[in-house]
């Protein structure tokens, strides 16, 4: 009679499993609450107590790390050897295994959890029959997804010896034990408040396949690093899936409104930079303002409002072609509205960074890693470094044009008024250059520049950008400052009756 141990941490689908093994004749052997779950649908496992001889000891810290389970497990049935060392001590082959491990992660990410309590969540009996499973695969079939229960049970009812399949769930179950130590070791070195420790290992799981990548001839994937947050939380309410370049960009639109956090704000997307951002009364208003900016790169944008939409939102969306529309939550009116779109993708829900994220940069032979960039982005700190101090209103709009800066690509020059962007010069080799592209797109989108503000996301290494802006008709700059010719360009600010603000902070984004 084959054998098999369940002892899992996630008991979904584990009764209908053991019930589909039993009725092919399988000898059942558990563990504590997977036991209990077991008996209480009418099934009758062996406690692995049992099988071992050996009872459960220290708070259930022992209960399978013994020769009864590892030996029926590792033996080679292909080494007569093997078998007979199993015959003499009285150790039946264990042909199948379905473990999956204590919530360590989850139990890790609560507020106030005690260390103790984290600690209690290492599994160490776990990983160990699943990594003697997997090692000996070609007898062993070791299953640690519960959704790979089906077709594990049709392979048995078929009597499909089905090598690749059991190779399969072998690597599955070491990655799965890879990703579990590898939250263990992260959390230690937080422990440490260790942002880098010397050695990273980054587990993350395929959430789709993509159609392709950045262009059609590169496959790709979207993986995801923790499950159920950031962008796989969504929740997708219309069109098709997404595709690699809609999920890019739509990083960039969060990006971009996650500073306006308790605002009303809208955000539209080409190429993972802005062009148009607002503040406003409501979703409408927002959209809009963040439109009149650049129209016409628009067209085939992604759209984040950090407010729900309405049916009047949707109309005057849906009159534009649009890939993703991104917000909080969507009226039914508007779901139908934007659905009439059969492409466009439309993701509800709030998309938040797990906590203590990093950032990873690929590079050849290596990654870069640093902390994320702010979400939080006010005037602390800031100084007016010229002699005219800017007005409240010209102050305000300079906190949004600020902000709204830090998500365009360096080197980047907004322009803004009213808490809206007019102009923006973004991904420019040279900073004169940024600030001629911002004044050109708002005048060629019919703006006004004379009494718009200007934000630029690192310093003006010459006075001709502060020039470009006067000449514009600009009345205040925020800037980081920590040229060698600040001095320079300040005293171009004065003798333009220009306010300038320093911040003290760069915001490049490469």
């Amino acid at each position: 009679m084959p054998r098999a141990l369940l002892s899992v941490s996630d008991k979904s689908g584990i009764v209908e499993f053991a019930r589909g093994l039993a009725e092919l004749g399988w000898e059942l052997v558990s563990t504590g609450g997977t036991a209990r779950a077991l008996r209480d649908a009418g099934l009758a496992p062996r406690d692995v107590s049992d099988v071992t001889q050996f009872p459960e000891m220290l708070d259930g810290r022992i209960k399978t790390l013994h020769p009864a389970v590892h030996g029926g497990l590792l033996a080679r049935r292909d080494r007569p050897e093997h078998m007979t060392a199993l015959e003499e001590r009285g150790i039946a082959p264990i042909d199948l295994v379905a473990v999956n491990l204590y919530p360590f992660r989850e139990t890790a990410s609560r507020k106030d959890v005690s260390d103790e309590d984290v600690i209690e969540q290492i599994d160490i009996g776990g990983p160990s029959m699943v990594r003697s499973g997997a090692k000996n695969f070609a007898a062993v079939t070791v299953v640690v997804d519960p959704r790979d229960y089906g077709r594990v049970l049709a392979a048995l009812k078929a009597q499909d010896d089905d090598l690749d399949l059991r190779r399969l769930l072998a690597e599955k179950a070491f990655a799965h034990t890879a990703a579990y130590d590898a939250a263990i070791a992260s959390w230690f070195a937080q422990q440490r408040e260790e942002m880098f420790p010397e050695m990273v290992t980054l587990s993350v799981t395929r959430q789709q396949k993509l159609r392709y990548g950045e262009n059609p001839d590169q496959a790709a994937a979207f993986y995801t690093d923790y499950p159920g947050a950031g962008i796989a939380s969504l929740a997708q309410r219309g069109g098709k899936e997404l595709s690699f370049n809609n999920l890019l960009d739509l990083e960039g639109a969060l990006l971009a409104v996650d500073p306006f956090a308790g605002e009303v704000a809208c955000a539209i997307i080409k190429h993972t930079s802005p062009c148009g951002l607002a503040v406003g009364s409501s979703a409408l208003d927002v959209y809009r303002k963040a439109l009149a900016c650049d129209p016409v790169s628009a067209f085939g944008s992604v759209i984040a409002f950090t407010a729900p939409v309405d049916q009047a939102t949707a109309d005057a969306v849906s009159s534009l072609f649009v890939e993703v529309v991104v917000a909080p939550s969507f009226s039914d009116e508007a779901v139908e509205i934007l659905g009439r779109k059969k492409n466009l993708r439309v993701l509800e829900g709030k998309a938040e960074w797990p906590p203590r994220s990093l950032d990873y940069k690929r590079v050849r032979g290596g990654v870069l890693v640093q902390e994320r960039p702010r979400t939080v982005i006010d005037d602390t700190g800031w100084t007016v470094a010229t002699k005219r101090e800017p007005t409240s209103d010209e102050r305000r709009d300079l906190l949004f044009v600020w902000r709204a800066v830090a998500s365009v690509k360096s080197n980047a020059i907004v322009l803004a008024r009213e808490g809206a962007t007019i102009g923006i010069g973004a991904g420019q080799m040279s900073r004169v250059d940024a600030a001629f592209l911002a004044v050109h797109k708002a005048q060629l989108a019919g703006h006004d520049t004379k009494g718009s503000v200007l934000g630029s996301d690192a310093f003006f290494p010459f006075r001709d950008g502060v020039d470009q802006a006067a000449d514009a008709g600009v009345t205040a700059i925020v800037q980081p400052g920590g040229s060698v010719r600040d001095a320079e360009v300040i005293a171009a600010a004065d003798e333009r009756g220009i306010a300038m603000v320093v911040t003290g902070k760069r915001q490049f984004r490469h």
